[in-house]
């Protein structure tokens, strides 16, 4: 991966952005998903922004957590006839909170996230 060199205030503009992000997808938690939703619909308008930078790995990761944990809970919920379901809706949760809680420690250290 090629690393693009941009301006000071682009750098901090995207570990705003990048952070806001982290944010609105914990309270995703809370909110029945809504913040998760804001969140990648920022993750995809600034995608291109972050083309060549660190934010690149963070917006890649946020996005996949967002789209592989709506198809775990639809699965889940399409499953609850067998109350399967609701493990898999379980598990799917403490899978979100896990790549929340891992994608904002590696955001935090300045380091990339494995894509």
């Amino acid at each position: 991966m090629e690393i693009d060199i941009i301006s000071k205030e682009d750098e901090r503009r995207l570990n705003n952005l990048t952070l806001v992000v982290y944010i609105l997808q914990a309270l995703g938690l809370f909110t029945g998903g809504l913040g998760s939703l804001v969140a990648v619909i920022i993750n995809h308008v600034k995608r291109d922004d972050t083309r060549g930078t660190l934010y690149e790995s963070h917006f890649i990761w946020q996005i996949r957590t967002f789209w592989w944990t709506l198809l775990g809970m639809a699965l889940g919920a399409l499953l609850m006839v067998a109350f399967v379901g609701f493990i898999i809706m379980g598990a799917i949760w403490v899978w979100y909170v896990y790549r929340v809680v891992r994608g904002f420690l590696n955001f935090n250290d300045g380091k990339r996230m494995p894509i």
